[in-house]
């Protein structure tokens, strides 16, 4: 599976970007879609995902009610809608998916997925 990540940008804070996340194809019926992002001298963290058995969607604590996390099933693509952008948001962010499904406590865990795109840089000015 590849993955095509894109939408990146130059955003002032409290601005808005929305990155997509195409897939080649679809590993499995139920596989996870996430986003994962990485700051300069920092570890790679979750941001969201979406459970695609429950088409159930999981944020990280920092991102909540700020990014929405969506799939297209019949484009293969996920897609992250980021409002009120803030600093601290910049980072290169990446898609993530894997084979199968996966159980809720693990689905904020980087080692879980196989599949990862090239990342797209989101950088927000204050």
């Amino acid at each position: 599976v590849q993955l095509q990540a894109s939408g990146g940008g130059l955003v002032q804070a409290g601005g808005s970007l929305r990155l997509s996340c195409a897939a080649s194809r679809r590993t499995s019926n139920y596989a996870p879609m996430a986003w994962f992002r990485q700051a300069p001298g920092k570890e790679r963290e979750f941001v969201a995902a979406i459970d695609t058995w429950s088409n159930s969607p999981y944020y990280t604590d920092s991102v909540k009610g700020r990014f929405s996390v969506s799939r297209d099933k019949a484009q293969n693509t996920v897609y992250l809608e980021m409002n009120m952008l803030k600093p601290e948001d910049t980072a290169v962010y990446y898609c993530a998916t894997r084979n199968g499904r996966i159980i809720t406590s693990a689905i904020h865990q980087a080692g879980q997925y196989a599949y990862w795109g090239q990342g797209t840089q989101v950088t927000v000015s204050s």
